[in-house]
């Protein structure tokens, strides 16, 4: 079941391939949470994959001009946009479990830069990806936004979350498969 005005789930039935889009749903929980699920497969191996989400060159590549991972259990990546890593703009993502080249479990710092309905639900809201082989080759990466209560101020959210994180696959997309890396300079 979809969330009114965020329906935007692509591919449905198909096998997903490195040439498709990825695509987004969001679904709610017997519990009446959302959860949006998002899904690319890449023409690249796991392990490369894995590099671009755990490594600051690999994440500059696609993600953001700066990045600073500590990559353990309890660790964090950061992120700045503008300014410098620690400044006002700085975005952290905790590191709350992870298994190389399969899965990480991510909660981002929700500080009073975000909506007040995310800073109501902070320590519910996670992101878990998961890295797997895709059949016939490359990688295939899931990701599951959770947490998000069931109200009016999350469809616009979750319609901003989806054309954002689409774009970043794009970006992965482009860093993988044609090692083009976005300009942040532009």
């Amino acid at each position: 079941m979809g969330v009114a005005g965020c329906d935007v789930e692509r591919g449905q039935g198909t096998q997903p391939s490195a040439v498709e889009p990825p695509t987004s749903l969001v679904s709610r929980t017997p519990a009446n949470e959302l959860v949006l699920k998002q899904e690319v497969t890449f023409a690249a191996p796991v392990e490369a994959v894995w590099r671009a989400y755990t490594t600051a060159d690999g994440w500059t590549a696609w993600a953001s001009p700066k990045a600073e991972i500590d990559l353990r259990v309890g660790g964090t990546i950061r992120t700045a946009y503008a300014g410098e890593i620690g400044g006002s703009d700085t975005n952290t993502l905790h590191i709350i479990n992870y298994v190389p080249n399969r899965l990480i479990t991510l909660r981002a710092d929700v500080s009073s830069n975000w909506p007040e309905i995310m800073q109501e639900d902070a320590d519910r809201l996670s992101n878990v990806v998961i890295f797997d082989e895709a059949p016939g080759g490359g990688t295939r990466v899931q990701s599951y936004g959770i947490g998000y209560s069931d109200s009016p101020e999350y469809d616009q959210l979750m319609s901003f979350f989806i054309k954002a994180n689409e774009s970043l696959y794009e970006n992965l997309r482009a860093y993988l498969e044609t090692d083009t890396r976005v300009d942040w300079d532009q």
